[in-house]
């Protein structure tokens, strides 16, 4: 099997995925109790006019025929207007994307640069104090509730200590950098806004770790089974019975080898850390999907929730294609299934 039919398969399984996350994303927000045309024209509306606002919405059509105007348009490039912004929906995501997609990055590469190596840790000290510990470390990550480590957070680094900024992407006052990608560090690097970038980097920080917590969990717990079961390998003890170096029987052999179903999880992770930018977001005031998706729920704006899911998976299933390519070209057992 060839990279192109490999890949090629992965993105025909894209199709019905979606197609059935559209679907059940559709029924459950059409059964959500409430009137999106009542929330518009607010209490004191008339009968008359919710019922000529529900038919020109189409809130009076068929769920059958509701779903096949939304896909006819998801097809012209058309995801609707927002009920609550009155604007497209393309245009809202487009607005809000880059600040989650900021956020969710820099929570993957706190989770890369720490969980993999507490996992290396904990797998070279088995049943060592250094792995009771770095395995306490890991459960508390992957239990602890995100919107309760944010607030906790909050409360010391910014009310108590005031080391970190609360809430909000950058300083009172401080416009954005001129605007390349929507991500605050990145456009402030690539124009040599320097102030700007260490601004938003510190306000990274607190959610980024909130965001993160769940993932390191969940990386480390894997890298430390992965390590485990490659550390018991032939080689390793032929490695060790010709008197290789610890640190290079380790991260020279064990690691090459053991990190790869680490490199698959890291898709989900990134899955999970996109789901909990939700609750992060709102703990943090942090303008993006997160934020967006709850105002979108609370005000029942239907497309606006269709937009956000519809937006997420793409993304979810796009990052697992990367990822499954890339354990591809890495492991060769692959090429020949």
């Amino acid at each position: 099997m060839d990279a192109l039919k490999f890949v090629g398969k992965r993105l025909l399984l894209m199709i019905p995925i979606l197609i059935g996350i559209s679907i059940l994303t559709f029924a459950i927000s059409n059964t959500i109790p409430g009137d999106p045309a009542r929330l518009i024209l607010g209490p004191k509306a008339t009968p008359e006019g919710l019922e000529a606002l529900r038919e020109d919405m189409g809130l009076n059509d068929p769920l059958y025929v509701q779903y096949g105007r939304y896909m006819g348009g998801i097809f012209q490039g058309d995801l609707g207007q927002s009920t609550y912004s009155q604007k497209p929906v393309s245009a809202d995501l487009i607005r809000y994307s880059p600040a989650t997609f900021e956020l969710t990055l820099f929570a993957m590469v706190i989770t890369v640069l720490i969980g993999i190596p507490l996992g290396i840790i904990s797998a070279s000290k088995k049943d060592k104090i250094a792995d009771q510990i770095t395995r306490i470390f890991a459960l508390i990550g992957v239990a602890m509730p995100a919107f309760w480590l944010g607030l906790l957070l909050l409360l010391l680094f910014y009310l108590k200590l005031g080391v970190f900024p609360g809430s909000g992407r950058l300083d009172s006052g401080m416009s954005p950098p001129t605007y390349i990608t929507g991500m605050y560090t990145v456009d402030a690097l690539l124009t040599g806004n320097w102030p700007v970038f260490k601004a938003a980097v510190m306000h990274l920080v607190l959610p980024g770790i909130t965001l993160a917590a769940i993932t390191i969990g969940m990386i480390t717990r894997m890298t430390r089974s992965s390590m485990l079961e490659v550390l018991k390998s032939d080689y390793i003890r032929t490695a060790h019975a010709k008197g290789a170096p610890e640190n290079r029987v380790l991260y020279g052999h064990a690691l090459r080898n053991g990190v790869m179903p680490v490199i698959t999880l890291l898709g989900m992770a990134f899955g999970h850390a996109l789901g909990g930018s939700v609750l992060v977001e709102s703990v943090f005031s942090w303008p993006g999907l997160g934020r967006y998706a709850v105002n979108a729920i609370t005000y029942l704006d239907f497309p606006a929730v269709m937009g956000v899911t519809l937006l997420i998976a793409i993304l979810f299933i796009l990052v697992n294609l990367i990822v499954d390519t890339l354990y591809f070209f890495i492991d060769p057992r692959l090429k020949h299934n």
